[in-house]
């Protein structure tokens, strides 16, 4: 055979297979369908603004480990996310803080914010929360969720609320504190030039092939490796024997404008159900461009079927349970190791995503 590893997907957990897999002398292919690499992460360079082409990524991790492993491929600036949410007129600051209880209800001091989550969850809570409403209004009472969740999760998931499982809110962030940053991890950043760099100097000693697609010529791909890392959709590999796992999709509409600052941030919801899309991404503020113009991206999410993008799993009981069927399947084949989100159905940070390509490889090469 001509290669140890034939690694299907080019993105970050693929990516960091491969160096990993190469620092340790063997010999990688490495495949995606998209014609770029990266997966998610890519970035296209539009007259100096790198534009995530796929939605905005902010790199974040409590984790030292992860955060060093990372700066070897590309050097970090200093961008915080702090997005805003705009919801019926007003803008609010995310994630839930004492800015934002003083722009929805005027409160300025912690123990007035907290008396009237309180006041709400007492009055409107449930005993035994049986969906994502109820779960929401238990945490942070019935005004933050009216105002600034309900609408945004009825548009992100294409379902009521109501008919949503209480798991996919298991806690919300609420901080009474006037802070705007909306990850509590100590390291936070944007890759400067953008994450195409950490993805080009991860692969920069392996053979790639984008534009190409296992699935059409199956036969050949696994008869030219060893074994095979596969990042897609697992229920795919499998030829859907259970049933087809269920995601959402997103559909991204991006537009240069003449304008040197359209919205003053990176992100901004729109919560509201009138708005299709659920925010707008302005690229140059990640990396606090100084151009005359700006990029800007609005997100629609959408009904995901075979062929599209896949981007959130449906996480809920019939899905899970699939989900199941199929990791015991794929724990009888010997040459094929599964990673990432697709492969592993959840949705991973990018640490994470890099974490478990990590622990992937100390099992393979039986580094523990």
């Amino acid at each position: 055979m001509k290669y140890d590893y034939l690694i299907v997907g080019a993105g970050i957990f693929g990516s960091v297979f491969a160096h990993e897999a190469r620092k340790r002398n063997k010999k990688c292919l490495v495949i995606d369908r998209r014609k770029h690499t990266g997966g998610n992460i890519y970035c296209h360079n539009v007259n100096g603004i790198n534009v995530h082409q796929y939605g905005a990524h902010i790199f974040h991790t409590h984790d030292k480990e992860i955060w060093d492993y990372v700066n070897q491929f590309a050097e970090f600036n200093h961008y915080i996310n702090a997005p805003v949410a705009l919801a019926k007129g007003k803008l609010y600051n995310l994630p839930f803080n004492m800015n934002t209880f003083y722009q929805l209800w005027g409160t300025t001091t912690p123990a007035e914010a907290i008396k009237k989550i309180e006041e709400q969850k007492l009055l409107y809570g449930s005993e035994n929360p049986q969906n994502l409403e109820e779960q929401a209004i238990n945490l942070v009472g019935k005004d933050i969720y009216e105002t600034l969740i309900k609408e945004y999760t009825e548009k992100q998931w294409g379902r009521k609320a109501a008919d949503l499982p209480s798991f996919i809110i298991k806690r919300l962030p609420v901080r009474f504190t006037f802070d705007n940053n909306y990850f509590n991890d100590r390291y936070q950043g944007i890759p400067i030039g953008g994450y195409n760099v950490i993805i080009e100097n991860l692969l920069k000693d392996t053979e790639v092939r984008i534009d190409t697609d296992f699935f059409e010529d199956r036969e050949y791909f696994e008869s030219i490796a060893h074994k095979i890392v596969f990042t897609g959709q697992i229920d795919e590999f499998f030829g859907y024997r259970f049933g087809t796992l269920e995601y959402r999709s997103l559909r991204f509409e991006h537009e240069n404008l003449p304008v040197d600052n359209y919205q003053g941030n990176a992100v901004v919801n729109y919560n509201d159900s009138i708005y299709p899309f659920t925010r707008i991404i302005e690229h140059k503020h990640f990396e606090f461009g100084k151009q005359k113009h700006t990029v800007i991206t609005r997100e629609y999410p959408e009904a995901w079927e075979k062929g599209r993008e896949a981007y959130y799993p449906v996480n809920d009981a019939e899905n899970q349970k699939k989900f199941e069927q199929y990791k015991s399947l794929s724990q009888t084949v010997e040459n094929v190791i599964f990673g990432g989100r697709l492969a592993e159905f959840r949705y991973y940070d990018m640490h994470q995503i890099i974490a478990s390509s990590l622990q992937k490889i100390k099992k393979e090469f039986n580094e523990y």
